[in-house]
């Protein structure tokens, strides 16, 4: 299998730790200590390996998106520098989770579908409707299944998606989103707040999906979604006597991060999930 190279130091079972730890998710499907994903038609297999990751089969399209899925785009010694230079609760999460390298959504209507169905259900509810839709909607390729596409999901009759678990609202959302004629290739050359005000204009796009769409998809470095019930949590967890801060208290904590809001939003997400604070 050909090397893709990665800068190390880089941990790959604990970059794609959360493709696991909510229940499976049949689009980036891990397998055999491996992580599978379908690439146009062509089923793709990536594992651990010195010096970056094993992938097959590998390509010029495959490389593009194997780097986006890895978060090739975050710039990690930086961020790591930054934590260790920042305050004791952030350096100490950059020592615990190093070579932690967040992974990024490669398809933004994909994202996009995936935040709606995240909106107010746990995570594993949330991959629960999502594999659930992809069995009904998707394709499959060898073991992992392509994601249902937006003429697919445009054709969809929200009983195909209540079906799978989504609320009725929700399906109406993901197929009116199918049927807009939204120019997401547009959004790379935008800046981060003509981003969100393009999303949030559309039906069942609010500023949560706005915000993670800038941090999970367009990997924007000073994305920050404060609103998140998890994020909050977190920033309760390591940094308040408030178990659950207010939004606004989330928002203004975030410029202490500057210019790494999103990574550090990362680092304490996995904080608060993968091992907990007092740990």
């Amino acid at each position: 299998m050909p090397l893709f190279p990665i800068p190390e130091p880089y941990d790959f079972a604990l970059s794609t730790e959360r493709f696991r730890r909510f229940g499976p998710d049949l689009a980036n499907l891990w397998h055999e200590g491996g992580l599978h994903r379908v690439v146009g038609t062509r089923e793709v297999r990536i594992e651990s390996a010195p010096g970056g990751v094993l992938v097959e089969p590998l390509d010029e399209e495959i490389a593009a998106e194997v780097g986006k899925l890895l978060g090739l785009e975050f710039d990690l010694p930086g961020f790591e520098r930054f934590g260790r230079e920042s305050d004791p609760t952030l350096a100490g999460l950059v020592d615990r989770f190093e070579g932690y390298r967040p992974p990024v959504a490669p398809d933004p209507f994909e994202t996009l579908v995936t935040s709606i169905t995240a909106q107010q259900v746990s995570l594993a509810s949330a991959f629960a409707i999502r594999s659930r839709m992809i069995e009904r909607l998707g394709e499959r390729a060898r073991i992992a299944y392509a994601f249902p596409t937006r003429e697919r999901l445009a054709l969809a009759t929200p009983e195909e998606l209540t079906a799978a678990g989504f609320s009725r609202r929700k399906a109406e959302y993901v197929i009116g989103l199918a049927q807009q004629d939204v120019d997401y290739d547009e959004f790379d050359r935008l800046a981060d707040d003509d981003v969100k005000s393009r999303l949030v204009a559309v039906r069942g796009l609010g500023e949560w999906t706005a915000d993670w769409f800038l941090a999970r998809h367009l990997a924007r470095p000073q994305a920050w979604p404060a609103g998140d019930l998890g994020l909050r949590k977190a920033v309760g967890a390591f940094y308040g006597d408030d178990p659950l801060p207010t939004i606004e208290e989330v928002r203004l904590l975030g410029a202490r991060f500057a210019p790494y809001q999103n990574l550090t939003a990362h680092y304490l997400l996995a904080g608060l999930y993968l091992v907990g604070p007092d740990a």
